[in-house]
């Protein structure tokens, strides 16, 4: 899928979800990392994590999509947009886009030691 398929679908989705239409851009941004999307608060623009689609498919980024989606209308209707509102807990419910988004890296910064003497094992994240 390129960025005008995904344009293309993020309309699709704001007029059958949202019933209003969206005007901005939407395009897969390859620099985020740990987050599905964006949405840009001063431009309107949206960006979703080309990966989403790899290890979720279509379903898992048409998810990402209407969570996207809500806070881009909610704040353009001067609504609360952030996670911690009701009115965009409502919206996401309503809509059924994805609360969260799975792990898409891969946990490389996972170690495993183990104590010389005992055998313990310990875990330990870091980057």
């Amino acid at each position: 899928m390129n960025d005008r398929e995904l344009q293309s679908l993020v309309e699709e989705i704001s007029i059958d979800s949202f019933e209003r239409p969206f005007r901005h851009q939407a395009r897969f941004n390859r620099r985020l990392r740990t987050t599905g999307g964006r949405y840009n608060l001063a431009s309107h623009h949206l960006d979703f994590n080309p990966k989403v689609l790899d290890k979720m498919g279509l379903e898992g980024l048409e998810g990402v999509i209407k969570h996207e989606l809500c806070h881009y209308h909610l704040h353009l209707e001067g609504k609360g947009h952030n996670h911690r509102d009701q009115d965009f807990k409502d919206l996401l419910a309503k809509t059924g886009g994805l609360r969260y988004v799975p792990l898409l890296e891969p946990e490389a910064w996972h170690f495993e030691y183990e104590c010389a003497s005992c055998g313990r094992k310990y875990t330990r994240k870091r980057k």
